[in-house]
């Protein structure tokens, strides 16, 4: 007998994107890129390392449990108060406050089919009933989302832009799907990708905090390049928030994680050259899967879903062997694809030559 609950042993746990130091000690490989995980690939704010270091000998006293100056600077950031936020250990566990805090045991959750398994995952280890709509086009379909929602409905997720697709809901999609939401029903606006964003449609989901019961959700992981300390934040009316921080663990974002992310806000130019560098990249990419006949979705983020036309774990799993790792889409059933976060231009180049070389044999 288990001594686990019961339903703990039907749920397939996060596989996250495999290690660089992994890779070469399994392949006993001296140089080895990372396009997997969605990160900054020109590394981290020159300002949050020196943040770092000048903290680094505080690191014998608890972090500051409240966040209170990086709530403070996010606040100044946004034009709105410290109370209309709640900082988290990236945005991984702000969804697991939101569902523990609001949803009941006999209330369900909705999300899309493909879109960040977190949402999925986490609700089922709270052993929460989450009700997936299919896709369409890649991207969330929200009349059919609306469709679902009923007297049990308590949280819709919608990853904005959507990951692994890249695509994105509109202001215009947003807007008349607020309009109908019950007023008893969170939408939670997951939106890890937003700073990669370059379209004028985009919607502009603070404007909704004090209309509807909206949580917007935000990191520091991918643009600002501090996946490795884990801040990400929640941004909602004050109500909402202090709710969540309720539920939330003290001390749950670590002091040098803090001071990071108050200077990395303060580095623009380090945020210009990352979205440079990411567009340019992705447009030179966008021009070899057409020369070469690959079809792909065309992304707002700093990733690229691409249909390899043939099984897309056994490319993964091939490119593994020069040193080169995407993100393998078997666990979000997408059998033919494969998943490539833009990297630097050389990086970029030798993923396009080792997936040639890879489609060719």
């Amino acid at each position: 007998m288990s001594l686990a609950r019961k339903h703990i042993l039907n749920i397939v746990p996060y596989e996250s994107g495999k290690p660089i130091e992994e890779l070469k000690r399994q392949l006993n490989l001296k140089e080895v890129i990372k396009l997997a995980s969605n990160e900054n690939p020109l590394g981290v704010s020159p300002r949050a390392q020196e943040a770092i270091r000048k903290n680094l000998s505080k690191i014998n006293r608890y972090p500051d449990s409240r966040c209170f100056y990086l709530k403070k600077r996010l606040a100044e950031f946004y034009n709105l108060k410290s109370d209309n936020f709640v900082l988290g250990n990236g945005s991984d566990e702000l969804i697991d406050i939101i569902i523990k805090t609001f949803v009941e045991e006999d209330e369900h959750i909705i999300t899309a089919d493909f879109t960040f398994l977190e949402y999925k995952i986490i609700a089922s280890v709270k052993d929460r009933t989450v009700i997936v709509v299919p896709i369409k086009y890649f991207k969330y379909d929200l009349d059919a989302i609306r469709k679902k929602i009923d007297k049990k409905t308590k949280v819709i997720f919608i990853a904005n832009p959507n990951n692994p697709t890249g695509t994105y809901v509109t202001k215009y999609e947003i807007e008349e799907f607020i309009r109908d939401l019950p007023e008893d029903v969170l939408l939670v606006m997951d939106e890890a990708y937003d700073t990669f964003v370059d379209v004028d449609d985009f919607p502009q989901s603070l404007k909704y905090l004090n209309k509807k019961n909206v949580i917007v959700l935000k990191t520091f992981s991918k643009a600002y390049g501090l996946a490795g300390l884990r801040v990400g934040y929640s941004i909602s009316n004050p109500e909402l928030a202090s709710y969540m921080e309720i539920t939330r663990q003290p001390f749950n974002v670590n002091s040098l994680a803090q001071a990071a992310a108050i200077a990395a806000l303060d580095d623009k130019e380090f945020l210009k050259k990352t979205r440079s560098t990411i567009l340019e990249g992705k447009n030179y990419i966008y021009d070899v899967l057409k020369k070469i006949g690959l079809a792909y979705v065309p992304s707002v983020a700093n990733f690229i879903l691409i249909d390899v036309g043939k099984d897309g774990t056994d490319v993964f799993r091939a490119m593994l062997k020069y040193g080169v790792i995407v993100r393998d889409m078997r666990q979000y059933g997408m059998k033919n694809f494969i998943r490539v976060t833009i990297g630097t231009k050389k990086e970029n180049e030798r993923f396009v030559r080792v997936l040639k070389k890879v489609l060719q044999a």
